[in-house]
């Protein structure tokens, strides 16, 4: 079990004190990069990751909630990510996307939102380093688990298991102690954490020890 704390819910104003915290317990650093059109949000750029791979030896994980990521890959490897999930609402290209990562030599990742059907990321589940599943809208921090997302996750590892597929399973969205737990039960392998583990941080430490 990997967890992936989201700087979208840091306090920028103090990110190294935040990426340190990231260090005590975490396994990745997630970047989740919206530009107000995929999403209905902006969160931020190439000068916070560059900020964020100077204070860190972490992996980051980059999620693209953006429009033609196609135009941006090249420059978020340059920068120093190392993971890169791209979403297959609106993506026609996808197989193009991925391989346009792995060529780069870093992790491919498909992201699905809530109310897209697994069914679509069949023809690519054979190609990718992870699969990222929301179980919120994609948008905004601090929302609910939605609970449904549980039936799909499930399905995903069933997948997993049946195709002897080495793929890693990410979920993202209202993660709490509770679902955390929940999660690795049922064979997640990376779990992103957002406002929920600094918030609570001295007790994330200890669960999160424990969880892996």
């Amino acid at each position: 079990m990997k967890i992936a704390p989201s700087i979208l819910a840091s306090n920028f104003k103090n990110l190294q004190e935040d990426i340190k915290k990231i260090e005590e317990v975490a396994d990745i650093v997630h970047l989740d990069i919206m530009d107000g059109h995929f999403v209905p949000n902006i969160s931020f750029g190439f000068p916070i990751i560059k900020a964020v791979r100077e204070l860190t030896t972490l992996p980051l994980d980059a999620h693209l909630m953006i429009e033609k990521p196609e135009n941006y890959i090249d420059r978020f490897i340059d920068y120093g990510v190392d993971m890169i999930s791209v979403h297959i609402e609106g993506n026609y290209h996808i197989h193009r996307l991925i391989y346009s990562i792995k060529k780069r030599d870093k992790k491919a990742g498909v992201a699905i939102n809530p109310g897209t059907n697994i069914s679509l990321i069949y023809p690519i589940i054979k190609d990718v380093d992870f699969i990222l599943i929301m179980s919120v809208n994609p948008g905004f921090s601090g929302q609910n688990f939605i609970d449904s997302s549980l039936e799909k996750i499930e399905n995903v590892v069933k997948i997993k298991k049946e195709e002897n597929l080495n793929f890693e399973i990410e979920v993202d969205g209202g993660l709490n102690f509770e679902i955390g737990k929940r999660l690795k039960e049922i064979g997640c392998d990376i779990l992103v954490f957002g406002d929920f583990f600094f918030r609570n941080f001295n007790e994330s430490k200890i669960f999160m020890r424990n969880l892996k």
